[in-house]
């Protein structure tokens, strides 16, 4: 073979390896910067394809569940099983049933006062949601101190990550280490692969509503924080609650749940939609408080909370 070409051949072949290892180089490049995307997408992909079946845009669900910062944790779906295993395991032991108190530590004389005060500094707000829903402004207050400390803790975790590791735990395989109890029975087990199930579809549900609620008002749902079980916002709704009876309260277009007059007007909407209205006795008040959160002695502290503020703002004439 003649000398040149030779020399050509060598180059054209050195040019070839070298473009495969520039390829390869990127290849690794891009798969160490966005590793958590590519895992994230892998191990999410069940819930994936459920939403993008419900009618969920293909290209928005695939991003949003391609960031890195958006992972699994079993442990959000086994930390609401292990409680409810311990109440189903505590209940099925016979005793006494105790009667529900109204939990006293916001009763406290400086937790009323500072009720009392953002009960004044709402005074228009709260004319106009009793004139509206004629649901009393004590009331509301009493749910926003309970709820979020009067809008101050409106919890620190991701509502997409709870939300989403609760929908994708319903497969039990998935958090069945992370379960505290393991000497558990037979008949207790498949109790609590069908609770987890019952949970994981919640959850999913919520997540759905969750980013219809982001959708509908102009919000990134990665930027909505909640409550270790995806409650949101000054009221604490969770998110098909947050659709069903969010409202526009400032006027503005959009119902943000994050600020005091969207949350109030909602809240308002809730309690009156479930039965409130003027002239009801207490255990009919309760009654309706109880569906705000499923406990007895939720709703005799909100009831007491509002009595407070209520006789304190009788006392100063307002």
């Amino acid at each position: 073979m003649f000398p040149w070409i030779e020399s050509n051949l060598l180059f054209i072949q050195r040019q070839k390896i070298a473009a495969i290892v520039l390829s390869l180089a990127a290849v690794f490049v891009f798969a160490l910067g966005h590793s958590g995307s590519a895992i994230a997408g892998n191990e999410w992909q069940p819930l994936i394809d459920r939403l993008v079946a419900d009618g969920f845009d293909q290209q928005y669900v695939d991003s949003l569940f391609a960031q890195s910062d958006l992972t699994f944790s079993p442990e959000i779906m086994a930390r609401k099983m292990n409680a409810l295993l311990n109440t189903k395991l505590s209940t099925s032991k016979p005793g006494p049933r105790k009667e529900p108190q109204a939990m006293t530590r916001y009763l406290n004389p400086i937790l009323i006062a500072g009720a009392y005060a953002f009960y004044r500094e709402h005074t228009d707000d709260f004319a106009a949601i009793q004139k509206r829903y004629d649901v009393p402004g004590e009331v509301l207050t009493a749910l926003m101190l309970v709820e979020t400390k009067l809008g101050t803790q409106v919890g620190k975790h991701n509502a997409v990550t709870i939300l989403a590791s609760m929908a994708l735990g319903k497969n039990f395989k998935l958090i069945e280490a992370s379960i505290k109890p393991k000497n558990i029975s037979d008949k207790m087990m498949v109790w609590l692969v069908k609770r987890t199930e019952q949970k994981g579809n919640w959850g999913y549900e919520e997540l759905k509503s969750l980013l219809k609620y982001a959708k509908t008002n102009g919000h990134d749902p990665m930027d909505i924080p909640s409550s270790m079980y995806g409650a949101i916002g000054l009221c604490q709704f969770i998110p098909s609650s947050a659709v069903h009876y969010g409202v526009d309260g400032s006027g503005n277009g959009s119902i943000d749940l994050f600020e005091t007059t969207d949350a109030l007007h909602s809240m308002a909407n809730f309690v009156k939609r479930h039965g409130w209205k003027q002239g009801l006795d207490r255990p009919a008040q309760l009654k309706v408080i109880y569906r705000y959160n499923h406990s007895e002695s939720y709703a005799l502290t909100i009831m007491a909370v509002a009595d407070k503020i209520k006789k304190t703002s009788d006392f100063f004439g307002n």
